[in-house]
């Protein structure tokens, strides 16, 4: 039992988050527009958190002067990245309440554990090898080839893999990623890929969004489209089955991304989880009546879960710097206006000041009365934008 556990906070209240990404800053608006106060600890002094937040606490994520003010500050805190030391969240639950627990952020912050609790929990994932000496790299067994070499930390938007193809690619494969501890996945024939996003509070209830369908480009989020029948009925269920199953496993309080593949067979497996919202959950700010950022506040303040409901049909685009760069490399603004005529869309842009290559810069959630006419006006704002079609 936490030595602060989570309690009703009313509006008025600050809530604290470890982190100053786009996740952060839309978690702020949605504390915001329920009466909240928002405290944001972020070592960039223009993090996007940061720059609209009541406080910003602008030290480094370990440091033990900043902890302890965004500790005074806050009445509870919670993280938007999966990366932010564990410790750190530790050291917090001494002096307020914590959602997600630290825990629960270690596994995920290590595909080994995050492996380990899968099969304890019953969910199908990839067949797998740990490997963390140069014993167990040379007793992999050839069943699991060709796989993807991950490294078990700091590894997203597809950084730390590597593809291996055969037994004598692994030795250097593994000496490329620095010989560090690594999970060896065995490469399943993919059909397709999709995510859950559930919320549970401190008593135990849970709630989720619809099943997210999802393209990934480079590694990295392209593309999310969630509408009825995007997947077949059943296995939307077993997707969703899954998540509150992972979630309540970890003793999970917050919100939780669970993201699966969909194999040829038509089989589900899981893939990985995120210890808070998702690329894949930002839809919901413009297609149902509770989004994922609210779920998140809700369940750090204590307030009650209500199933959130979609009224309309969405697709999100991930914009990633490169279409600053369509023309060239002087980044130049894309061509907003021509996107916001087409009905239906939303923009959302994280407040960065500085576009790179493959760096997320915002989204647009796409919204119709049907799937089709969704698509239809997705497609055309990609073609716009100059984003692959889909």
């Amino acid at each position: 039992m936490s030595a602060h556990p989570i309690r009703p906070l009313p509006p008025g209240s600050t809530l604290g988050v470890l982190g100053g990404g786009q996740l952060g800053r839309m978690f702020a608006h949605a504390a915001q527009a329920m009466g909240y106060f928002t405290a944001v600890l972020d070592p960039d002094p223009e993090s996007p958190a940061g720059l609209i937040s009541h406080h910003h606490i602008p030290t480094g994520y370990e440091d033990p002067d900043g902890l302890a003010r965004l500790a005074g500050l806050s009445d509870a805190i919670t993280t938007e990245f999966e990366n932010v030391p564990a410790v750190s969240l530790a050291a917090l639950a001494g002096q307020c309440p914590v959602a997600p627990a630290a825990r629960a952020v270690a596994v995920a912050q290590d595909r080994a554990q995050e492996k380990a609790h899968f099969v304890r929990c019953g969910v199908p994932c990839a067949p797998y090898a740990v490997i963390e000496t140069a014993e167990q790299r040379a007793a992999v067994s050839a069943d699991l080839l060709p796989g993807i070499l991950k490294t078990a930390r700091l590894g997203y938007d597809g950084k730390g893999q590597v593809r291996v193809p055969t037994a004598a690619a692994l030795a250097t494969a593994w000496a490329s990623v620095g010989s560090v501890p690594c999970v060896l996945e065995k490469m399943l024939p993919l059909q397709l890929e999709c995510s859950v996003i559930v919320a549970r509070g401190a008593d135990g209830a849970t709630v989720h969004l619809p099943v997210q369908r999802n393209l990934h480009r480079d590694g990295i989020l392209a593309v999310t489209e969630v509408y009825e029948g995007n997947l077949p009925p059943a296995l939307a269920q077993q997707a969703v089955d899954a998540a509150i199953s992972i979630a309540q496993g970890l003793d999970y309080v917050g919100v939780l991304c669970v993201e699966f593949f969909v194999l040829q067979d038509g089989s589900l497996v899981v893939n990985e989880i995120a210890p808070r919202p998702h690329n894949s959950g930002h839809y919901s700010q413009n297609a149902c009546d509770v989004s994922q950022f609210e779920l998140q506040v809700r369940t750090l303040a204590g307030l009650p879960l209500v199933q959130p409901r979609q009224h309309s049909a969405a697709v999100m685009l991930n914009l990633l710097g490169d279409l600053w760069f369509a023309h060239g490399e002087t980044a130049q603004t894309p061509p907003w206006a021509a996107v916001l005529r087409l009905p239906g869309t939303h923009l959302h842009l994280y407040g960065k000041t500085l576009a790179k290559h493959g760096r997320k810069m915002g989204h647009l959630n796409i919204t119709a009365p049907t799937a089709e006419a969704a698509r239809a006006t997705a497609l055309q704002a990609a073609a716009i934008l100059g984003i692959a079609p889909f």
